[in-house]
């Protein structure tokens, strides 16, 4: 979900329904939620042949519209969140499929959703549900409507009130919870019967030194939009703060996207212009390298109050396959990206650790085969495996000791964690495309599915 970004001083990349199966799934920690109304959860019910678009998520309608009320009220003063005050129920009303494709062909003949924008959302509802379905889940089709109608709702609203993200984003949560907007949207994708942890324990260890003050950051490589539902997810049963804390460097393309806005308005963002695409309007270079110096200039306040947890990918962006071989490996690091940042810990008066992460999950949205310039790339969803894991962390003095120049140090450095993301990358891929589970562990990689030993106890 989230991309690179250059400016003068740096240039630095990084990474943004319960369903019941035959797998093992973990459980769910919250539905999309409106706190000032909600009392409990509700199971789902038929309704005229089909199911309530939002009964799994919302304790009725008219709690969408108290929400929305107080949501607007308390936000419009500052001009920091969408009104819902006259946002059409076209979404939040539909009962069934058809409901739902003629809502976005309602729209696009009212002249609210442009035609490229209804498009895209017709071909994502379409990808959508052959992915829930594939997976075998019980109630998957109620699961794909309620799931589509609250997603649909939420672009309609970005389209009728644009939200402008500031340099630092804080994940909206109250009185809609859109981090558990993500979750549940993206739960349903993800094959947790073959879905690994690598070095749980690692995780739990960063989590105790940011709770003592230390700033920790993750370098790791990129692969999808889903990237961060993907950690918080596979986080959730045993490391639930990780998720919730993280904040993500994320490219202009997912806090411009009307697809792609209300995803990332779940997660805790530091917005800036994409390295990728700087030069893509000559025109609008230095606007976006000013923007940029601000964006580092909020990074560099946060790690000086200590406590934060950053997701770095110094790969400049999403991970492609082999054009030749079609096989998936983490995109080579920028050296300066992994340096700048490094400084930036160094620099910050605060202990800092860096640490090396792998993940693997592009089949549940893999990126288009090549960069593009135009924003409003096709969104292909998958229901697949996915990995995710940590190694322990690399000390920049303990790599670069022989290292003869600061150009020879940084390129050490760099490669030492690239090394180490690509190792547990391949433990990863053993694991899931190659199907040994958790017998591909190494001395290196305990794989574990943390979601499963929570059930246990």
């Amino acid at each position: 979900m989230t991309l690179a970004f250059s400016s003068p001083a740096a240039t630095v990349a990084v990474a943004s329904a319960t369903v019941t199966s035959s797998a093992r799934v973990p459980p769910l920690r919250g539905f999309v939620s409106f706190r000032l109304t909600a009392k409990k959860q509700l199971p789902l019910r038929s309704h005229g042949g089909g199911v309530r678009a939002v009964s799994e998520l919302v304790q009725d309608k008219e709690s969408v519209v108290a929400a929305s009320t107080s949501f607007s009220a308390a936000t419009e003063t500052n001009n920091k969140t969408p009104s819902e005050l006259n946002h059409s129920r076209t979404f939040l009303d539909a009962r069934t499929e058809q409901d739902l494709i003629s809502g976005i062909r309602k729209e696009q003949e009212a002249g609210t959703l442009p035609p490229n924008v209804a498009s895209g959302m017709e071909e994502l509802y379409w990808n959508y549900k052959n992915a829930v379905l594939s997976s075998g889940a019980s109630r998957a089709d109620e699961t794909v409507i309620s799931n589509m109608s609250l997603a649909f709702d939420r672009m309609l609203l970005g389209v009728e009130h644009p939200y402008t993200f500031n340099p630092y984003h804080k994940a909206i949560r109250e009185p809609f919870d859109y981090f558990h907007f993500v979750h549940t949207y993206i739960r349903p994708l993800i094959d947790f019967k073959n879905s690994y942890v690598g070095n749980l324990s690692i995780f739990s260890e960063l989590e105790d030194k940011i709770r003592q003050g230390h700033n920790i950051v993750l370098i790791s490589n990129h692969q999808s939009e889903a990237d961060p539902a993907v950690i918080s997810l596979l986080l959730e049963a045993q490391c639930p703060y990780i998720g919730e804390n993280i904040k993500c460097v994320a490219g202009d393309r997912v806090i411009t996207d009307p697809l792609c806005k209300p995803f990332s308005m779940g997660r805790n963002l530091i917005c800036v212009y994409s390295k990728n695409h700087m030069n893509d309007d000559p025109e609008l270079v230095d606007m976006k390298r000013k923007a940029n110096t601000r964006s580092l200039k909020e990074m560099a306040t946060l790690l000086r109050s200590g406590s934060q947890l950053i997701w770095i990918a110094p790969s400049g962006g999403r991970d492609r396959p082999n054009p030749s071989t079609g096989e998936w490996f983490p995109a080579p690091f920028d050296p300066s990206s992994v340096d700048n940042m490094r400084r930036l810990v160094e620099h910050s008066g605060t202990p800092g650790h860096i640490y090396p992460m792998s993940l693997l999950c592009y089949d549940i949205m893999p990126p288009p085969p090549k960069v593009e310039k135009e924003i409003g790339e096709r969104r292909l969803v998958g229901f697949h495996g996915t990995g995710l894991s940590v190694a322990p962390e690399i000390s920049f003095s303990d790599v670069t000791s022989d290292c003869n120049s600061p150009n020879e140090a940084k390129e050490a450095y760099s490669q030492a964690l690239y090394k180490s993301v690509n190792e547990q990358y391949t433990t990863l891929n053993s694991a899931i495309k190659q199907g040994r589970g958790i017998e591909a562990s190494t001395s290196t990689v305990s794989l574990s599915q943390p979601w499963n030993e929570s059930l246990s106890v």
